[in-house]
């Protein structure tokens, strides 16, 4: 009953099948590229809804429709809008190559192992963070989340872009550019895909999954998985359930503030987040940066002192985790909790630091919840026996953001 058609990058579309179509659907330019249907009703695709309650009405009498889509319709695209509203079994779908697939092909790149994220009527903080983390990402644009936009997002970033613009067409263009130069340039509506590159790991490992990277087997490493100083570092246990509360995924941004070692930054990482590290020692940014690397990880590390250094990051973090202590640390909690979107974390040794930043969290509106870990690891004896070596306790607090005011903080 309904035909949905994918104008692919490949050549002219491919109409055969259709030809007693009732009524064709699509954008301007397809419709303008193919014969209609002597008699057939024309729709120019623009808000959707309209032109579903179209198609529903030529459905109902039973009348044939075709859809003209881009590329893949049903990869970020109409199949699903049509399945939703007329169910899968009405469909006939006929794809043409994407452009993720043709942007990959002319950058002679494999791309199983890519992450593909929309920024096609979406908010492209999450295609920005996914392009922060990941070493291949392709972006679907759209107005306000292209090529220029990106790149002032990811100035400085060790990344490379690559605008693929009209593929299949006469006009196409393929440029490789820095996030830098893409943000000095007005590229105009032809770009289809941005493919956002790590150079030197654009050639991953064989998959046998493909999309995100493996995700890890286990979490809270073992201190000894890290380079730490004098065991300045948060333990496993701790970083089990502050990694529960921080929740890191995909498309977050995740701040750990007095970072040390950098373990849960790593751990942020490693499941699939964005993540700044913020370390006032030289030799404690050092050691993130070498933690990240043993790790095959992305972390921003910035060397600074908190609350201030806070204030030269523009990106308002998903999720904070704050280490360390200090006469600073109510300020340093306060600064993150005003700025987070969803939770902050703070970890703590000392008993009388936990009265003022539980008020930090609570002061910027979050909700305040806590424990007291205290742990005992098996330890050997002589005589082939074992004992428990109790480790120092230590306060987790979280503070979460009422769902109701999640959206726009730090505006």
């Amino acid at each position: 009953m309904i035909t949905v058609i994918g104008a692919g990058t490949d050549g002219p579309v491919d109409v055969r099948g259709a030809e007693g179509a009732a009524l064709v659907v699509g954008g301007r330019r397809h419709l303008d590229a193919v014969k209609v249907p002597e008699g057939a009703e024309r729709v120019v695709l623009g808000p959707l809804a309209p032109a579903l309650d179209t198609v529903a009405a030529y459905v109902a009498e039973e009348r044939p429709v075709v859809v003209l889509a881009s590329g893949d319709p049903g990869f970020f695209g109409i199949v699903r809008a049509l399945a939703e509203r007329f169910g899968p079994e009405r469909l006939d779908v006929r794809p043409g190559v994407s452009s993720v697939a043709a942007a990959f092909a002319r950058a002679g790149l494999p791309w199983d192992d890519a992450v593909v994220v929309s920024a096609h009527g979406r908010d492209p903080r999450t295609a920005v963070n996914v392009c922060r983390a990941h070493p291949k990402v392709a972006v679907l644009t759209g107005p306000g989340a292209g090529p220029a936009e990106l790149g002032a997002a990811l100035r400085g970033e060790r990344r490379t872009l690559v605008v693929a613009s009209a593929l299949g067409s006469a006009g196409e263009s393929v440029e490789r550019v820095t996030p830098g130069e893409a943000a000095g340039r007005d590229w105009g509506p032809a770009v289809n895909v941005v493919l956002c590159l790590a150079e030197t790991r654009a050639l991953g490992p064989v998959r046998t999954v493909a999309g995100l990277a493996e995700r890890p087997a286990g979490w809270a490493l073992a201190e000894t998985e890290f380079a730490h100083r004098d065991s300045m570092i948060t333990k496993f246990e701790v970083r089990a359930l502050a990694l529960a509360r921080l929740g890191p995924r995909p498309g977050d941004l995740v701040w750990d503030v007095g970072a040390g070692s950098g373990s849960v930054a790593v751990e942020c990482a490693r499941l699939g987040a964005a993540t700044v590290a913020v370390e006032r020692d030289a030799d404690g940014v050092e050691r993130v940066r070498a933690n990240a690397a043993a790790h095959g990880v992305d972390v921003r590390v910035v060397h600074g002192e908190a609350p201030g250094v806070l204030d030269g990051l523009d990106d308002d973090p998903d999720a904070v985790f704050v280490g360390g202590g200090g006469r600073e640390l109510p300020a340093v909690v306060a600064a993150c909790a005003r700025r987070t979107r969803r939770t902050v974390v703070v970890a703590l040794a000392a008993l009388d630091r936990v009265p003022a930043a539980r008020a930090a969290l609570t002061g910027a509106g979050l909700t305040c919840d806590g424990v007291l870990l205290q742990s005992s690891r098996l330890a050997p004896l002589p005589g082939d026996v074992t004992r428990l070596a109790a480790a120092n306790p230590v306060f987790l607090l979280w503070g979460v953001r009422p769902p109701a005011h999640s959206e726009g903080v730090g505006e």
